[in-house]
């Protein structure tokens, strides 16, 4: 795999996260940045479905490509659902199951995140897990096939996303960033995500993150740039499991 090429970001949640301090009870990093063998081990946080944080280090699963928080799919009837949202729901009850999460250093990738190959305290597989239940895909830019086979046996029993009609996440990317922005939104729609969530995760000048929910003081204030790691939420569980904290006002 290319080194620091980089994991396309599509939902902008790429806060660059210092190693050292986010494990200090390793050895320090080479002096090319890169610690070869090394790994992070603690309880994850869902960020999206191929991307987590552990005390606060942004880890991006090696090789494989999950729907993004605001794309959808449609099921096994033509009916649409939040693909990506579902995505990291079951990515958080399957690390729920056997705590903590231990990830090996691959490779930093452009945003800063630290890629790994990431598995539970039991020795299974995030990433052949989420491959093999149809939750992400193999990713053969990165990979070059190591999920191949989990991905042909969730395309064959029709799990997750192969229960009906998607896009490969990369693909879906590649479609918004071709989608020209809107001259003047109106304000109903700055007021939610492409998916329908309301609630703003805002990061401050400290990097404190807040959220806000509608009818707070600061609400229509608050603007989200995805490019600075900011991001909508659909419940406030959500927000706080995310690391988000509720704005006080």
């Amino acid at each position: 795999m290319a080194a620091a090429i980089g994991y396309f970001a599509g939902d902008g949640l790429d806060a660059v996260r210092p190693y050292a301090a986010a494990v200090t009870q390793h050895s320090s990093v080479a002096s090319n940045g890169s610690p070869p063998g090394r790994s992070i081990t603690g309880r994850a946080s869902v960020i999206d479905g191929d991307t987590i944080e552990i005390s606060g280090q942004r880890i991006r699963f090696n090789g494989i490509d999950a729907p993004e928080g605001a794309q959808r799919c449609n099921d096994a009837s033509g009916r649409s659902y939040a693909c990506g949202r579902e995505s990291a729901n079951t990515l958080d009850e399957f690390l729920a199951l056997s705590r903590p999460v231990t990830c090996k250093f691959v490779e930093w990738d452009q945003y800063g995140r630290f890629v790994g190959n990431c598995i539970r305290a039991d020795g299974a597989s995030v990433q052949e897990w989420l491959v093999k239940n149809g939750h992400a895909l193999d990713w053969p830019r990165y990979s070059h096939g190591a999920f191949s086979g989990q991905e042909k046996a969730a395309r064959k029993s029709k799990r997750g996303v192969w229960q009906g009609d998607f896009q490969k996440p990369w693909e879906w990317r590649a479609a918004q960033r071709g989608q020209a922005a809107p001259a003047a939104p109106s304000p109903a729609v700055s007021l939610v995500d492409q998916s329908g969530c309301n609630i703003k995760g805002n990061i401050s000048a400290k990097g404190e993150r807040i959220y806000h929910v509608p009818g707070q003081k600061f609400y229509s204030q608050t603007k989200i740039s995805a490019g600075r790691g900011e991001r909508w939420f659909c419940s406030e569980a959500d927000a706080r499991q995310a690391g988000w904290r509720k704005a006080r006002r």
